[in-house]
């Protein structure tokens, strides 16, 4: 059974203009480092009889070799499907025996694996022995090598059929060039079909090491209890050094890029390289696309672009902030004859944001929509041990969540401007438009 998959194209983004505000008095974070050099994080609650983790590793695509666009991806396809002299369906048995899941992750800064159980002790022991495992022994079997390579490239060669697969595939090539974030994080099939067995051993040992794991504990268990299952699931890993930093992201060149496909609709993308997740722009940057384009039915683009015009049914805009600098997007899909059209209301409005910036009015209905239009509590273990991740593997604050509030009111209408005359310069903009049509 494949380790299941969360896409976190705008997981950053989203979870982190959507934090509740109970939840920033409720939860006590704690931290440490176990003697393996592995990094923790943990929230003890006992409401629920129920225990869940999350091991992250600095392995997702931007650590692909240029050579190699698709190894990080099937590396960590191939963790649950083999370990430790177990078959996946073994494994499979063993987690469904107690009730336990086992899932997955995976985005261009970080793979991770993720375990939710009960916390009764014979349930527990059990399912984190199969964790242990997965992530200490994968066997990577040759035969199971050469049937997931094979379901990656039919599954990469089945998204190229989609208009919005292509469009974000051209647009990450265009922001970022030569960089490891233009990696498509499926990979390359001609490249996937040329890996062997001893590159996925070779890139496990080098990421998959006990220096570069975040372990994220929330539940049903006391802090030496978690104390403990840090040790057993970091102690198993490899010593390897912490892998080094990815390097900058220049800025990109203006570019436009028009590519033919036989799709109803023109998926046009805009954009350009944005912030780091430490970068102190943060804040002025996210409330003030609240307003630009994040902000569904009460944002500029969709006014512009939807409401005035009927150009798109829904136009949006984002900041993905990664380990280094990720994209800035605006996108919408419209008719094919009114591409351009549609294509000029858009950029025309982000560059008068640019230099306007939103009104007194538009800021202070985002700050109270982003501070008080969410949910008032966290209403699952995996909701707080996503943020956990978050807060563990990009070493934000501890006190990040109680800080929250405070950050997005202290915007004021000069910082968004300033922030965003920093970030996007609208004469440098991307463009990538797929739909029927001329190519160029």
């Amino acid at each position: 059974m494949p380790i299941k998959r969360v896409s976190l194209k705008r997981f950053l983004g989203a979870l982190l203009l959507c934090l509740p505000l109970s939840a920033q008095a409720a939860l006590t974070l704690q931290h440490w480092q176990t003697a393996q050099g592995a990094r923790v994080i943990f929230v003890e609650s006992h409401e629920l009889p129920m225990l869940d983790i999350a091991v992250d590793f600095p392995a997702g695509s931007a650590r692909d070799p240029a050579a190699k666009p698709g190894l990080a991806q099937l590396t960590h396809g191939l963790l649950d499907q083999g370990a430790g002299g177990l078959s996946d369906t073994a494994i499979a048995h063993r987690l469904a025996d107690v009730g336990a899941e086992l899932s997955g992750r995976f985005d261009r800064d970080r793979a991770g694996v993720t375990l939710r159980t009960l916390s009764s002790a014979a349930e527990k022991d059990r399912a984190l022995d199969v964790l242990a495992l997965v992530l200490q022994q994968p066997d990577f079997p040759q035969a199971v090598v050469q049937r997931e390579k094979q379901r990656l490239i039919s599954s990469i060669r089945e998204a190229e059929a989609d208009p919005g697969y292509v469009a974000s595939k051209a647009f990450y090539r265009a922001l970022y060039g030569t960089h490891s974030y233009a990696h498509d994080e499926a990979g390359d099939p001609e490249a996937i079909a040329k890996l062997t067995r001893r590159d996925l051993q070779a890139f496990y040992r080098t990421h998959y090491s006990a220096p570069n794991a975040v372990i994220s504990l929330m539940g049903d268990i006391t802090r030496a209890e978690a104390e403990a299952i840090a040790i057993r699931l970091s102690a198993g890993l490899s010593r390897a050094v912490v892998v080094p930093a990815l390097p900058k992201p220049e800025p990109a060149a203006a570019s436009d890029t028009r590519i033919a496909h036989p799709s109803t609709q023109s998926h046009v993308l805009v954009g350009a390289v944005g912030v780091a997740r430490n970068d102190p722009d943060f804040f002025p940057l996210f409330v003030g696309n609240y307003v630009l384009g994040g902000g569904g039915f009460d944002s500029q683009l969709m006014r512009e672009v939807r409401d005035k015009r009927g150009y798109a049914y829904s136009a949006y805009s984002y900041f993905l902030p990664m380990m280094e600098a990720g994209p800035f997007q605006l996108g919408l899909q419209t008719k094919l004859e009114q591409t351009d059209d549609a294509l000029k209301v858009a950029q025309d409005t982000l560059r008068q944001f640019i230099a306007n910036g939103p009104s007194e009015a538009e800021l202070t209905q985002a700050k109270s929509n982003l501070t008080g239009g969410f949910p008032l509590r966290i209403d699952s273990n995996r909701k707080i041990l996503d943020y956990l991740s978050v807060i563990g593997f990009y070493k934000l604050p501890l006190d990040y969540l109680d800080t929250w509030v405070d950050q997005v009111n202290a915007v004021d209408v000069a910082a968004v401007k300033q922030a965003f005359a920093r970030r996007i310069d609208p004469d440098r903009l991307v463009t990538v438009v797929v739909g029927a049509g001329r190519a160029r």
